[in-house]
């Protein structure tokens, strides 16, 4: 198997060929849970300073629960609602591959450096929303990568809103 550490950079990379990889590898699953579990440090570590080890918490379990139902919201849209003729995926194809990328989600732990945390927080944000849609359309076999966009930005709103009212309600000046 494939390093973690090789495995994330390549999917930071958005390297198609990766999440092929991982999408066909079933004993993948347990590295793209570790991705993101990273991330999701990565995340509490870059909200501490707005709410002590309590935001650390928070942003661990706000971004976990985010990506699960994240990855529910995709399967339900993606594979059921909006699905191409050749589309054929289940949950755990999409864990392995949306897992991955979330790999550019580490760049969230400077989150709490004034100014320069946010931008790098909304440019990660945006780098890992880059890297589902890599992922979603390697994984729902999508010709189309607008309908990936389509599926993952949907979810992505969804996602969104559960992580900000998470950390919003023991947050409040949270930004996420």
């Amino acid at each position: 198997m494939a390093s973690l550490v090789d495995r994330m950079i390549r999917a930071s990379k958005l390297d198609v060929n990766l999440y092929e990889e991982v999408e066909a590898d079933k004993g993948s699953l347990s590295q793209a849970i570790q991705v993101v579990v990273i991330s999701s440090i990565a995340s509490g570590i870059g909200v501490i300073g707005l709410g002590g080890i309590r935001g650390f918490i928070l942003g661990i379990i706000a971004a976990l629960i985010g990506w699960v139902v994240w990855i529910v919201i995709i399967y339900i849209v993606g594979a059921k609602l909006l699905p191409e003729p050749q589309t054929k995926s289940d949950i755990p194809e999409l864990l392995r591959t949306t897992g991955f990328a979330f790999s550019p989600g580490v760049l969230r732990i400077v989150s709490f450096i004034p100014l320069i945390g946010v931008v790098i927080t909304i440019v990660a944000n945006i780098w890992i929303l880059i890297a589902m849609v890599i992922a979603v359309r390697q994984a729902l076999d999508y010709k189309s990568t607008w309908r990936a966009i389509l599926v993952c930005v949907i979810g992505f709103i969804v996602y969104i809103l559960i992580v900000g009212t998470i950390m919003s309600f023991f947050i409040p000046s949270a930004v996420i």
